[in-house]
Parts: C-alpha cells; sequence; structure tokens
C-alpha cells in the first residue's frame, strides 16, 4: 500500500528543505526542476540517496551530449548488469537454497550461505547503483558514488565509508552532526553513534532482524571510536608486497567475517532463524554430500572474476572503464549472455526498503 519509492523520495525531499532551513541552497521556484530532482527515475526506487545541493544545480543546467561520458556510463551499466544478473542471482540461487533449509546443513554449508549472501546484497545493490549512475551519465548528470569496494574495507569504520555512501553520509549530515557529531565528549559520541546505527537498520524495515543488525554494526564501531581509531584508514589500500601486505590482507579478512556475521540477522527471517541458523554454525559439522551440492565452481568462478576485476581497478569508479577496456567489456558482457541465462530472475533486494 506505500508508493513506490518511499524511503528514497522522503530522503531527497527531506534533504531539500533541510539544506535550505540552514542556507545552504536557495529555494526553487520552478515546480517542473523540483519535481524532477524528487523524482529523478534511475534513483527513485533504491537510490543513489541524492542531495538538493549537489543534483537540483544539474538539472537546472543544460546538457550537452558527452561521447565519453556515455562510454563510461554503458561501461557502467554492464558492470551493474553483471553484479546483478550474474554474480547476485548465481549466489541468490545457493543462499536462499541453504536458508531456507538450514536446520538440515552443517556448518560449512551455512558458513557458504553466509557469504553467498554477503556476495548477493553487494551484487544486488551496488549493480543498480552502477546502472543508475551509468544511466545518468548518459543524460549528463553526475551521482554521488554510492559504493567503493567495499569487501576490501581494514575495519568497519572503512566498511561504512565504502558501503551504500549516500545514506551513510546522510545520517552523518542530517542526523549525526545535528545530534552534536563529535565535537562533545566520548559519551555523547558513542549515543550518537548507537543512534546512527539503530536508526540505519530501522530505516530497512520493521522487522527487528535489521534493528539487531545495525546494533551489530554499532559494536563493532564503539572500539575504533573509543580508541580513536575510527579515521585511521582513510587511504585506498595500496600493496607494498611486503610484512605489511599479510597484515593488511587479515585486516580485510577480519573485517568481511564480522560483516558476514551481522548479514545472517539481516538474512533471516526472525531473530529465533538468526540466533539458530549461529548456534549450528558453532557444531562445527561437515557433511560431505551437502557441502558438494552448496560449492558451485560456478560461483567460483564468477566471484574470482568479480573480485580480480574490482582488486585491480579499485582505484577507479569503474573496472571496465580503463586499459584494455573493450576486451573487458566484450568478456562481461558474453557473461551475463552465457551466465545469466541460468538464474531465477529476482527483483533488487532494495526495492523492498
Amino acid at each position: 500500500v506505500l508508493p513506490v519509492g518511499i524511503s528514497f523520495y522522503t530522503f531527497h525531499g527531506l534533504s531539500y528543505v533541510i539544506d535550505i532551513y540552514y542556507k545552504r541552497i536557495k529555494a526553487e521556484y520552478n515546480f517542473v526542476d523540483y519535481s524532477l530532482f524528487v523524482s529523478y527515475f534511475p534513483l527513485l526506487v533504491a537510490g543513489p540517496i541524492e542531495r538538493a545541493t549537489h543534483l537540483l544545480p544539474q538539472v537546472k543546467l543544460k546538457r550537452d551530449f558527452n561521447t565519453e561520458k556515455a562510454k563510461e556510463g554503458i561501461s557502467q551499466i554492464v558492470w551493474g548488469l553483471f553484479k546483478k544478473v550474474v554474480v547476485a542471482d548465481t549466489c541468490a540461487n545457493y543462499a536462499n537454497a541453504i536458508f531456507d533449509n538450514y536446520p538440515s546443513m552443517d556448518s560449512v554449508s551455512l558458513i557458504l550461505g553466509t557469504v553467498y549472501f554477503a556476495f548477493q546484497i553487494y551484487g544486488d545493490f551496488s549493480g543498480y547503483s552502477d546502472i543508475a549512475v551509468g544511466v545518468s551519465k548518459l543524460f549528463g548528470i553526475d551521482l554521488l558514488k554510492n559504493f567503493n569496494y567495499p569487501y576490501f574495507s581494514r575495519d568497519i569504520a572503512e566498511f561504512w565509508r565504502r558501503w551504500h555512501i549516500s545514506l551513510s553520509s546522510w545520517f552523518r549530515d542530517y542526523l549525526y552532526i545535528p545530534l552534536g557529531g563529535s565535537k562533545g565528549g566520548m559519551w555523547m559520541k558513542i549515543r550518537n553513534t548507537l543512534i546512527i546505527f539503530l536508526v540505519s537498520g530501522f530505516w530497512h524495515g520493521a522487522n527487528w532482524t535489521y534493528v539487531v543488525w545495525g546494533g551489530i554494526n554499532a559494536l563493532y564501531f564503539l572500539p575504533l571510536l573509543f580508541f580513536k581509531m575510527n579515521r585511521r584508514n582513510t587511504d585506498d589500500v595500496n600493496i607494498s608486497w611486503s610484512l605489511s601486505t599479510f597484515k593488511i590482507f587479515g585486516s580485510i579478512l577480519i573485517t568481511f567475517t564480522i560483516t558476514c556475521f551481522a548479514w545472517i540477522f539481516f538474512r533471516s527471517d526472525n531473530i529465533l532463524m538468526a540466533i539458530s541458523y549461529i548456534e549450528k554454525i558453532f557444531e562445527f559439522s561437515f557433511d560431505l554430500n551437502n557441502f558438494k551440492i552448496n560449492m558451485s565452481y560456478n560461483v567460483i568462478i564468477i566471484l574470482s572474476y568479480l573480485i580480480l576485476f574490482e582488486w585491480n581497478n579499485r582505484g577507479k569508479e569503474c573496472p571496465l572503464y580503463n586499459s584494455f577496456s573493450r576486451i573487458k567489456l566484450i568478456s562481461t558482457v558474453l557473461l551475463i549472455l552465457l551466465l545469466g541465462e541460468f538464474n531465477i530472475k529476482s527483483e533488487f533486494i532494495y526495492f523492498q526498503f
């Protein structure tokens, strides 16, 4: 019964009103321009969440077709389609089977299910964002970057600077800072951080699983805040193949592991299911038949392709748009055509929020 895109539509409208209140922009008297900003179709149902200060001025400008920007946009659309149709939908086939039948699964299969869902939600949501950003580039409009290779993060603070950036920054600017931000004492910082993460969880839906998911991420974040380590990894990941390299990869693996643990609550139907799922993981059981069914060589190849391309191009917005772009574009299109057909087509996960 709710209107399509109610949450993203509302966030756009709120940013406009708040920015006028703080005199960051002037009120818009052209109703068509305002309506286009609030209901701009590529981002209406799943973001990114735009700001009036960023998108509204672009709406009002006269735009000329830019060939290079269009090429970049097409590359980003293709990469987004690959992440959705190939990565997300392939992982969904296995993640859904494991989560739906978790009582009969062994510990290893349950861990695989968690990893599959982690890549499902990443491919699904960041894939949509890539498509929205790419389509907008065809129109000569630049949208806010929403994902910056989050699974390469070295701690949870860096992860939240790279995951759903438009939502995280929205809460920071319109909720965290007005509450006092980090200007007050440590207890005020802790309070504000808890509020941000719990509200972020509640924003995803009226289910306690989302609130607990937000609370878990807050607990991950608070030690970094308490020891003033939450801003230590603000640069891109650079590898020099020294002893520090193992530390970097270890940090990335730990961050990915704890993120996957929190995803269990996000994916579960209710709290009891999540707790039961976790309990079965710690039974440390192994069933070879289950493992053979749930471990897919197709998934290994697809995820290897994804990780390799994104790791080697982690400083760029789109992995396909740089050197050897034609070869990478053709190979990705072939994967979409060859592997996408075998998947059950599913809606984008964030269409429900």
